[in-house]
């Protein structure tokens, strides 16, 4: 009997996220970390003090430029995006499936991660347009049809971020969400179901400006109430701390797995969990955040490149690091096999603080729905380049709204292995095409980098025309 499950599983194993991809991955951000000479690790004082800055700023609209939200709102939506059940159950996954090594993966991607993300995120902006109805769209298929002229590779793009969306967006956040408070609460699951599709289908109604408003709020407030829980516990466990870092870094070349078996016991397995892990968390060069981050009102595209190394920074750098630690300092990684990822995390900060199984539930909860309203903004988006702004593409966009809500309550009752595999083997189809456009688009790339760094502090006028450093091939 055909397995179609055990066929993807060998297809994320083997291929998406095998060898070809973490050579593909690593290999992207070396060759473009050249390309920018360094530039976002040699400047990062001038990441950090952009973004942060700006967290506490109110953005002043004549030295803005062209764009449908702030860039605070932006990277809010794209991080709504990442951070999600990733940090929480897909840390644990990649603990307990590939080992305490599997963390080293995971920062070895966030760090090719950061220059990814920069590059995708400048190409974005600088290469996004209009639609039919005025409004600001970009994202991967726009520059690659606007700057390689490969309309068919943008094509494949949408049509993989419109299937993903179903997978990473609303399926696994769905079922991750669902899972802990029925763990937590009792309340069925259908319920749950039928309560967090309503309330996601009275927020995408609204479109980009209402998924930016509840995202500008509902971030930041569920990262501080998570990492300041998470720092309780790490306070509690300070005297394991030392360890557990060194069991990462001995684990990541031993690939030590507590129910992984002859698999996890693998470096290659510890690697494939790390990375797939760490880019299903920050998503960098998958392609989804740029499409949030082309509707900024920004001065420069390199600008808001920089929201782009600062989201995988603070998302994986910081969160899954914290919740890694957890974990491990806790010993439950590999006390019991039979535990799973979701009561793993709440297990662990059950040791430290009473009561910790519910810091669990509503990070998961507060993440879970940020990041499945965040996925259907990208997911319009493709159906929308894909159908068109007016009419037909109207037609298309409802239809998606309808099925992607459908999916948020269906991932509520869906095995969570069937789920996890779905959404890294549409992860993996996405980020190839973007990949290569990336490559493809590095002198572009390098050039908008040194306009933008030779004097990062000047603001630019609103009108300043970047065509002049873009190469256009327009495959519309």
């Amino acid at each position: 009997m055909f397995d179609i499950m055990s066929l993807l599983a060998a297809l994320n194993t083997n291929v998406l996220w095998g060898i070809p991809m973490v050579v593909l991955m690593i290999g992207t951000g070396v060759f473009l970390l050249v390309v920018t000479r360094g530039v976002v690790f040699s400047r990062f004082n001038v990441v950090m003090r952009y973004t942060t800055k700006t967290l506490f700023q109110r953005q002043d609209k004549s030295e803005a430029g062209e764009g449908t939200i702030s860039p605070f709102q932006a990277v809010c939506t794209a991080l709504a995006a990442t951070l999600g059940t990733g940090n929480i159950v897909g840390v644990a996954l990649a603990v307990a499936t590939g080992g305490p090594g599997s963390i080293f993966w995971l920062w070895l991607s966030a760090l090719a991660g950061m220059v990814i993300k920069f590059c995708e995120v400048t190409l974005s902006v600088a290469y996004r347009t209009r639609n039919e109805r005025g409004e600001i769209v970009g994202g991967p298929m726009y520059y690659i049809s606007r700057g390689l002229g490969l309309k068919w590779l943008a094509v494949l793009f949408a049509v993989f971020g419109f299937l993903a969306s179903f997978g990473i967006g609303a399926s696994v956040q769905a079922n991750s969400l669902a899972s802990s408070v029925n763990a937590t609460f009792g309340v069925p699951f259908a319920v749950i179901g039928a309560v967090v599709a309503l309330l996601a289908g009275l927020v995408l109604i609204g479109g980009i400006k209402r998924i930016a408003q509840i995202t500008e709020v509902l971030v930041p407030f569920a990262a501080i109430f998570y990492l300041v829980c998470a720092a309780v516990v790490l306070i509690c466990n300070a005297a394991e701390i030392p360890a557990a870092i060194a069991v990462i870094f001995r684990d990541a070349f031993t690939g030590t797995a507590a129910t992984g078996g002859f698999l996890g016991a693998t470096v290659m397995y510890a690697c494939r969990v790390g990375m797939s892990r760490g880019v299903f968390t920050h998503e960098a060069g998958m392609g989804s955040a740029p499409i949030a981050h082309a509707s900024a009102d920004t001065d420069h595209p390199a600008r808001q490149g920089l929201w782009g190394t600062f989201e995988v920074f603070f998302d994986s750098i910081v969160m899954c690091t914290i919740t890694g630690l957890v974990i491990i300092t806790s010993g439950l990684w590999c006390a019991d096999p039979m535990m799973t990822e979701g009561a793993m995390s709440s297990a662990a900060f059950e040791q430290s603080i009473p009561g910790g199984q519910y810091v669990v539930t509503v990070g998961l909860m507060l993440f879970a729905f940020a990041t499945l309203i965040a996925w259907y903004y990208y997911g319009e988006k493709c159906v929308e380049y894909l159908f068109g702004a007016r009419r037909g593409g109207r037609v298309a966009i409802r239809l998606y709204q309808v099925a992607y809500v459908a999916m948020v309550f269906a991932g509520c009752v869906a095995n969570l292995d069937t789920v996890w595999e779905l959404a890294d083997f549409f992860n993996g189809l996405m980020a190839i095409p973007n990949l290569v456009a990336l490559i493809a688009l590095a002198p572009v790339i390098r050039r908008l980098s040194q306009d933008f760094f030779r004097d990062p502090d000047r603001r630019r006028p609103r009108d300043t025309d970047y065509r002049d450093l873009l190469t256009f091939r327009d495959g519309e």
